[in-house]
């Protein structure tokens, strides 16, 4: 979790992401007897679903506190398969909501293997984008096409020159078993891979489905089970029983989902959680009274005690930190990011552009904020053990300095440093320090590592947000905003529109992911290192410190014994009783206070939090070499995009593990 240096400027907040509602469509085709049977039915209970989860939507943004206006933006995620897919598409675009198309072929090749043909001849002139003579042929490939032209595809051609030879040779030996099978196998992955982008792009996922199978790989069952196991709210519509559709929340609800009263309070609980996050969406946290320039030398008292102990070649050097604001990000900080966004080959050129203004400047802004807060919480934390220990010794400094009758003076600043201890404990309190720190580092962190995720078409499924921090803790009302806010700035800037081939998965493995796990690795590589080093060197001075309040009263001890059988001076106990009573006390408190800050650093848990983190983004990285140093024809969409999940599931075990240290470390008197 890297803190933005930059020059600083006056800094304009950016907009809190507007809500989006993401829907995924799968379904039955044309030739499932009950659909086809039902035909009607099914168009009007897929009009009335979408009716319904419209105004649910518009009633669920009305809701929020920061009263978002107009009505909730609706965008449709579905594959364009005949039947189901093209009835809902069709819905979709007649109530004006957008449709995201990821395809699990190029275009040519999805139109071809989706129009049916019944020879090779007819599926390359499709391929081509020629027109067949066939009338019911050619109008099955205009209605795929219509429908292509208007959404925004994502289409994942990397296996086309696989597909499309066994596609052919199927139709040219249509009574070959094997034929048939090596074509439906890879078929039915390709498939598979689609639905699952669709699945984590999607708050709600409705699946057309008579609920017989689930087995075949990148079927409507498939699909609906793969959303369910990531936590999406499926709501099932039986092509036999259309009216009676069902809202299911896990695998084990399948044959049994909630209906009548029971699944509208289901879908009306599940729009308001993906588009209400409570409270005031995290509008207080990120408003433009919470940004400062740079940091404050009063508050980098923890950061001192890192140089200090860490191995810091300059500790004494100045801490202070200028935070880089949004407007700098395209040319600062992001700048590498989005130079690798603009080279991916046949990349969609408006996608930098997008990810800087929706994301990378987000996470500038929350980052400031979050290292700011850092600074306020952990600075805080620290300056007061030290303070409480000055206290301590101040109050009794006048003892070995035998100046009694000014103990007032030293009275005095013992009282400035203990109220300036209780004035930082109601700051922090008052302005909740702690919580609004861990809000804004996640959602910093989550937009520091989505752009990776976002070249692929790849992400979180709403069930796969982490939703509690700390043993046992769950998160206050509202406290979720940083998911929220994270979610939905990646999903305004939306999937790239490309067509993703070999070339371009190999781009995004190297100039992306691969760049990106290797910064991270070095750079908890670094702080575990320096962590530990920190721990044992805070570990060693409040021994020593304990030590020498130790030696100092059995030294005095000594001197008194000494006196009584005569072998010393009698009066060199009464002469050094108040020096060495300021040492026995002297001693122990700034031990106490070096081991107070020692535990509140935790400084070796988070060394071995980073040193993880560090080893999970290394086999990371060792797995992305293996992969570019194979020849580019084997580089597959499924084997970059589980690497990029891989990263992202560091990056979640990594803010967990973190939060779970300082959970319980709320601001409080330092004893």
């Amino acid at each position: 979790m890297n803190a933005a240096s930059s020059s600083a400027s006056p800094a304009a907040p950016p907009a809190l992401p507007r809500p989006i509602l993401s829907l995924g469509v799968t379904g039955h085709r044309e030739n499932n007897p009950a659909f086809a049977a039902n035909r009607d039915a099914v168009e009007a209970t897929i009009a009335a679903v979408f009716d319904r989860v419209a105004a649910l939507a518009d009633r669920a943004v009305a809701a929020r506190a920061d009263s978002v206006a107009g009505p909730a933006p609706i965008r449709l995620n579905c594959l364009l398969a005949d039947g189901s897919d093209q009835m809902a598409v069709a819905a979709a675009l007649a109530r004006g909501w957008q449709v995201v198309a990821p395809l699990p072929f190029g275009l040519g090749l999805n139109v071809a293997i989706n129009a049916r043909p019944s020879t090779a001849i007819e599926a390359r002139l499709l391929a081509a984008g020629g027109v067949p003579t066939d009338t019911a042929l050619a109008e099955r490939a205009a209605a795929i096409r219509r429908q292509a032209a208007a959404a925004h595809l994502f289409a994942l051609a990397d296996a086309d020159d696989r597909v499309a030879p066994l596609f052919h040779a199927m139709l040219d030996a249509p009574g070959d078993a094997a034929a048939i099978q090596r074509f439906t196998a890879l078929l039915s992955q390709r498939v598979a891979l689609a639905g699952r982008v669709l699945v984590e792009q999607s708050d709600i996922v409705i699946g057309i489905w008579d609920g017989q199978s689930r087995d075949a790989l990148g079927g409507t069952g498939h699909t609906i089970a793969t959303a369910l196991q990531a936590g999406a709210m499926v709501v099932q519509i039986d092509p036999a029983c259309p009216e009676d559709w069902q809202v299911l929340r896990s695998l084990e609800a399948l044959g049994g989902g909630s209906s009548g009263d029971a699944r509208e309070q289901a879908l009306a609980a599940a729009i308001s959680s993906a588009l209400d996050p409570g409270g005031d969406g995290g509008a207080a946290a990120l408003a433009a009274s919470q940004w400062r320039d740079a940091s404050s030398p009063l508050f980098h008292h923890y950061r001192r005690v890192e140089a200090l102990f860490g191995g810091d070649a300059d500790p004494w050097r100045s801490l202070q930190q200028r935070y880089e604001p949004p407007g700098a990000v395209a040319s600062g900080s992001g700048a590498p990011t989005l130079k690798a966004l603009a080279a991916l080959p046949d990349g969609d050129r408006d996608y930098p552009d997008r990810v800087a203004r929706t994301v990378l400047e987000r996470q500038a802004w929350t980052d400031g904020i979050a290292t700011r807060l850092s600074d306020l919480y952990r600075g805080g934390m620290v300056g007061n053990f030290i303070a409480s220990g000055l206290a301590v010794v101040v109050g009794m400094a006048y003892l070995p300095l035998k100046l009694d009758g000014q103990k007032w003076l030293f009275a005095t600043v013992e009282f400035a440093l203990l109220a300036a201890i209780l004035g930082v404990i109601a700051l922090g309190r008052r302005g909740h320090w702690h919580d609004r720190w861990f809000e804004t580092r996640r959602a910093a962190e989550y937009l520091r590592h989505a752009p990776v995720l976002m070249a692929l078409g790849a992400g979180r499924p709403p069930g796969r947000w982490p939703r509690a921090f700390g043993p046992g803790a769950a998160p206050a009302a509202g406290a979720l905003w940083p998911e929220h806010h994270a979610r939905h700035a990646v999903r305004e800037a939306g999937l790239p529109r490309v067509t993703v081939t070999r070339a371009y998965l190999q781009a995004v493995l190297e100039g992306l992911l691969d760049r990106h796990v290797i910064a991270q690795r070095d750079y908890h590589r670094a702080k575990a290192a320096r962590l530990q080093r920190v721990h044992h060197r805070l570990e060693k001075l409040s021994s020593l410190l304990f030590l020498l309040a130790f030696l100092s009263v059995a030294l005095w001890l000594l001197i008194a014994g000494g006196a009584a059988l005569g072998w010393l001076p009698a009066a060199w106990p009464g002469a050094l009783a108040k020096p060495f009573t300021f040492l026995g006390v002297f001693f122990p408190t700034f031990g106490g206070a070096v081991a107070g800050i020692h535990y509140f650093g935790d400084f070796d848990r988070f060394g071995a939090i980073s040193q993880v983190s560090a080893e999970r983004l290394d086999v990371i990285h060792r797995r992305a070499q293996l992969l570019l140093a194979r020849p580019a024809s084997l580089l597959e969409y499924g084997e970059v995009a589980d690497l990029a999940h891989a990263a992202d599931a560091a990056v979640i075990a990594e803010i967990e593990s973190w939060q779970a240290v300082f959970a319980g470390k709320h601001f409080t008197v330092p004893v």
